[in-house]
């Protein structure tokens, strides 16, 4: 007796030390005994439970639904597993089965509770690392597009040193800014640098071209949508970019292309700084700051009622306006140099610029600003035969177009072999006074000394008879 006894004690200890829950019915679903784990699981005391029937305390919600009864309903020899969840906060995962007599009655029901709450936990966090994750790479993914090509900008014209000075100053000051001035005078490259000198500097640069993106696609593309919110949307749904420029920057090129009805939603982020999904019911906050650039005239825009006043006034906190090429010449030969440089490493070539080419470049209006010089380098780098860039490389209808008070051809009626002439008397002059000696004059035009000598004693005969 005394030994049955003593193995009855061991068993009660080994349950009692269980790290799951046991919890023992009779076959009426009266609770005979639980463990202390249950006791930590649930809650719940011994002293509530002992003698307590499972359909009353499922009924009094002491417990949410009772793996027991269910055992006891389908009277066979199978394990019920389910889910429960107690007042602790607890999540656990519930395993009853029963004990048969001889004669095949239920005599007990058997439960293990394990807590499963951490198990849950890890879960919900491996789903929250998923969607950071997949946020993170969304985020360097657009960056990594955006910045391929990226480069430091290009200043040593006066001009455009005071543009970047206020540039700077604004930067350190999380306000917007709006941006002014033609297309391709580098507005976007000076709102990467205010982002680079930013307190989000280490965060998100995300550029947004408004009149690229067709008026039906635009919502969806800033604000995302959520699964199944039109047809042919991700089911998952899709992240925007305001989500993904969350603590960093959002960039909108051309801000004067929106859309009315964009502009109002537009001016809820900058008010509210809150979007809301396509499909969406609930409002998501996002920490960004809003540059805009536009080569519009947005106070004429709102006169004509074709631009909100409200948004105007919202965007235009610092206005920076970025002068065009033309009135920043000291910067066209830095600029000039820097794409050579580029395109040189592009294209694996060693090509030098001459000055009469640069000087060329120089006298040029740009129209394009910018952007038109970079692919004029970048053509002449490309179709110039020699290891120099010479003055003839350059193309005659973009530059020589521009200087035509150079060529002296302003006359209409003037003939195209007449025009020729006044072209080539203007270089081999220009060259010649430029370098005051042959060689170097006909090494710039790309011809030999004799026919410089030739071609140039030619138009001053010419010149001498017409006296």
């Amino acid at each position: 007796m005394k030994v049955l006894q003593s193995r009855i004690n061991q068993v009660y200890k080994v349950i009692e030390s269980s790290y799951d829950g046991i919890y023992i019915t009779d076959g009426n679903a009266n609770t005979i005994f639980l463990n202390r784990a249950y006791e930590e699981i649930t809650g719940m005391k011994r002293s509530e439970m002992i003698g307590k029937n499972m359909r009353y305390l499922e009924n009094n919600n002491y417990i949410s639904k009772s793996g027991t009864l269910m055992v006891l309903e389908k009277k066979q020899n199978n394990t019920v597993t389910i889910e429960q969840k107690f007042k602790t906060g607890k999540t656990a995962l519930v395993s009853s089965s029963p004990i048969f007599d001889d004669t095949g009655v239920i005599t007990m029901v058997v439960t293990n509770v394990r807590n499963v709450t951490e198990l849950y936990e890890l879960k919900e966090q491996l789903k929250k690392n998923k969607e950071l994750t997949e946020k993170y790479y969304s985020q360097l993914e657009a960056m990594r597009k955006q910045l391929l090509n990226f480069s430091d900008l290009i200043a040593e014209d006066d001009n455009m040193i005071k543009t970047l000075e206020m540039a700077r100053k604004v930067a350190k000051v999380d306000t917007t800014v709006l941006l002014l001035g033609e297309t391709g005078v580098g507005k976007e490259k000076v709102a990467k640098y205010i982002h680079k000198n930013s307190i989000r500097s280490g965060n998100s640069f995300i550029k947004i071209d408004c009149g690229s993106i067709p008026n039906n696609l635009i919502e969806s593309e800033l604000f995302g949508y959520e699964g199944g919110a039109f047809t042919g949307a991700n089911k998952a749904g899709k992240i925007g970019l305001f989500e993904l420029a969350d603590g960093g920057t959002i960039f909108l090129d051309e801000v004067g292309e929106l859309t009315l009805s964009m502009q109002v939603k537009l001016l809820r982020v900058l008010q509210e700084g809150e979007i809301k999904r396509v499909g969406g019911i609930s409002t998501i906050k996002v920490d960004v700051r809003i540059i805009s650039a536009t080569n519009r005239n947005l106070k004429d825009m709102v006169e004509k009622n074709a631009f909100r006043e409200d948004l105007y006034y919202r965007l235009n906190v610092v206005p920076i306006t970025i002068a065009p090429l033309r009135n920043r010449r000291g910067d066209i030969e830095p600029l000039i140099n820097h794409f050579l440089n580029i395109f040189n490493k592009k294209y694996d070539f060693h090509k030098i610029i001459t000055c009469g080419a640069v000087d060329s470049l120089k006298e040029y209006k740009w129209p394009g600003n910018v952007r038109e010089l970079k692919n004029i380098i970048e053509r002449v780098v490309i179709m110039s035969t020699g290891h120099k860039i010479l003055r003839s490389d350059l193309p005659i209808k973009e530059i020589w177009s521009g200087n035509k008070a150079e060529l002296g051809i302003e006359d209409k009626n003037i003939t195209l072999k007449e025009a020729v002439e006044k072209l080539e008397e203007s270089l081999i002059e220009n060259a010649f006074k430029k370098y005051g000696n042959v060689r170097s004059a006909a090494e710039e035009l790309g011809i030999n000394a004799s026919t410089l000598v030739r071609k140039r004693k030619r138009y001053k005969n010419k010149y001498m008879l017409k006296k």
